[in-house]
Parts: structure tokens; C-alpha cells; sequence
């Protein structure tokens, strides 16, 4: 116990410096914080934590540099020069994490999607969550959360959808050859309102459209569109069970 006291009053000052630049890094980290969400929420630039977990990381590395030489003895210019040394090996090693961080900023800064948008990645449809350092987070109407590296995301076919595109559900069949296609179209639009009252927007009925023809008849495709929450293949799979029922489907 005597040695303890004999070297915490021998390094008191240090001591004091390291607890003083680890309060006011807190302090400045937790307002800093604060003041961005605020900022981003009332400004045209995407309000993703990136540029929070950002912030949080320049703070606490000033404050860990200021602390170095006093407390610990340790020059930071030898670090910085460590660090430019091996600055290669580093480079090479964390290339996938800096391209992430890159393509990150090219993603909200060019305003190509933000927190809240309805997208389709590579025949996947969500609504995209938040967008960190490295990756985004969108979330899908059956309650799956894809984890998508932002690299990935510059580099992929995005399409930005409406709340009608991202809700709507496409059925294709075939009527029978002869079949009047006025009125297999009235027919159809009648059999999905009733078979799908559950599950779809009232507001937007289906839409039927003819696509052409082949050998077994006359191709065509509904559009319906799912309320939200409501799984788009279980819309699907009511519509093809309806439909499979009539005697002018094939």
C-alpha cells in the first residue's frame, strides 16, 4: 500500500492529465454526437451513423495523441512514422474496410440512397435501415435484415423504388386459346380483389396486362400490390391458387 501511494504521488499530475483529457474527450464525444444527429436531421445529407461513428473516432484518437507524450513518454511522431512505414502492409490488409469507407460517403454524399429508402439490390427488395462505415443494413418485408457491404452496393445494379413499385407483385399465366380477352381480364381482376382482400391495397386493384402469345394460348400478367408488412409471396401464392382454379387459365 505504501509503494501505491509513494508512486501515485509521484505520477499525480500524469495521473490527473489522463483522467482530465478522458473526461472532456467523453463530454465532447457525447455532444459532438448529439449535435450531429441534430444537424443531419434538419439538412439534405442522409442521416446514417457513419458520419457519427466518424466523428467518435477522430475525438477519441486526438485524445488518445494528446495523452501519449505527457502521460506515457511516448513521441507520437514515433507512431505516425511507424505508421508510415507499414503504412503498405496496412493498406493492403484493410483494402476491403477502406473501400467500404469510400464507397460509403459515394453512396450518401451523391445522395444515392438514404436511411428509409425502398430499393431492389441484385433481385432483393427492402427498405434500407442505416448506413454505417462499412456496410448498410436493409430490411426486408418478411423481417430479414441483409447486411450489405457498402462496397458492394457501388458497384452492384441499385433501383430506387416507389412505395407502389416496392409493394407490387407480378403473376404471369396464360389463357386458353379463343378466350375473349376482355372479358378473362374483368374475370381476373374480379377473382384476385375477392382472393386477396386480406392482403392487398385496396386502393390500387389489380392490373391486368397482355404480354403476347405463345403455342398454349395468349400470355398476360397481373400487378397487385401488398399492404404493408404483408409478405409478397404469400400475396403470390394466394393469386396463383385463385387463378389455377379457373378453366380459362392454363
Amino acid at each position: 500500500m505504501e509503494q501505491l501511494l509513494d508512486w501515485l504521488k509521484v505520477h499525480d499530475s500524469r495521473i490527473a492529465f489522463l483522467l482530465i483529457v478522458f473526461v472532456v474527450a467523453l463530454v465532447a464525444a457525447k455532444a459532438v454526437s448529439r449535435w450531429l444527429k441534430k444537424l443531419l436531421n434538419h439538412s439534405g445529407i442522409p442521416n446514417a451513423s457513419i458520419f457519427v461513428n466518424l466523428a467518435l473516432v477522430s475525438i477519441w484518437i486526438i485524445a488518445v495523441a494528446m495523452v501519449l507524450q505527457p502521460v506515457f513518454g511516448i513521441n507520437p511522431t514515433t507512431i505516425v512514422t511507424a505508421l508510415g512505414i507499414g503504412g503498405l502492409a496496412i493498406s493492403l490488409g484493410l483494402k476491403d474496410t477502406i473501400a467500404n469507407i469510400i464507397s460509403g460517403f459515394g453512396l450518401m454524399i451523391g445522395h444515392v440512397i438514404h436511411p428509409g429508402d425502398q430499393v431492389r439490390i441484385q433481385g432483393i427488395t427492402g427498405t434500407v435501415e442505416d448506413i454505417t462505415w462499412r456496410q448498410t443494413m436493409v430490411r426486408e418485408r418478411n423481417g430479414n435484415q441483409l447486411i450489405i457491404p457498402n462496397s458492394v452496393l457501388n458497384t452492384s445494379s441499385l433501383e430506387r423504388l416507389t412505395p407502389e413499385g416496392e409493394a407490387c407483385v407480378s403473376v404471369d399465366f396464360t389463357l386458353r386459346p379463343g378466350t375473349d380477352i376482355k372479358v378473362a381480364a374483368k374475370r381476373v381482376v374480379s377473382i384476385l380483389k375477392t382472393a386477396t382482400s386480406d392482403f392487398t391495397d385496396r386502393r390500387n386493384p389489380p392490373q391486368v396486362n397482355f404480354t403476347g402469345f405463345s403455342p398454349e394460348g395468349i400470355q398476360g400478367r397481373v400487378l397487385l400490390f401488398a399492404n404493408p408488412g404483408i409478405n409478397q409471396e404469400r400475396v403470390r401464392d394466394c393469386a396463383v391458387c385463385a387463378l389455377a382454379k379457373e378453366d380459362f387459365i392454363i
